[in-house]
């Protein structure tokens, strides 16, 4: 398991799903792209992930809205969309051997990449001190 933590180039969704967004290098450079993950905290919760199936692409997500579910030893969980778009990359390797999600969530560990739809949507996300505080709070 990785150690706990929230990088500060990250935003946070209330359901412990993280967002990095970058710009885009491809044939639409004006649209920003973001990687999608769960969270430390989600990760620690859930336990030792066993199973994760990524969307495939071109699927559309929607802010606030489950695009995938990762399994544990504990239970199935919902992955929420922090920010709308068309998935642009997934993050096969998972698929054979999900533990990069437990080790290194922020890493390796990266589920999706989107083609961002709305980048204002971002402005709903949390810093991650905020994060951090809703946490223990």
């Amino acid at each position: 398991m990785s150690q706990a933590g929230y990088p500060d180039d990250l935003l946070y969704h209330p359901e412990h799903d993280w967002a990095r967004i970058e710009q885009a290098g491809g044939s639409d450079a004006s649209a920003p792209e973001a990687t999608l993950g769960i969270t430390w905290y989600a990760q620690d919760a859930l336990g030792e992930v066993v199973f994760f199936e990524p969307p495939p692409l071109g699927t559309t997500l929607t802010q606030d809205e489950p695009y995938a579910e990762v399994e544990s030893v504990k239970a199935v969980s919902d992955v929420v969309a922090p920010l709308s778009g068309e998935i642009v990359a997934v993050n096969e390797a998972l698929a054979e051997d999900p533990a990069p999600i437990n080790e290194d969530p922020y890493g390796a560990g990266w589920l999706v990449k989107v083609r961002l739809r709305n980048p204002a949507e971002s402005e709903s996300l949390m810093d991650a001190e905020t994060y951090a505080t809703t946490l223990h709070g």
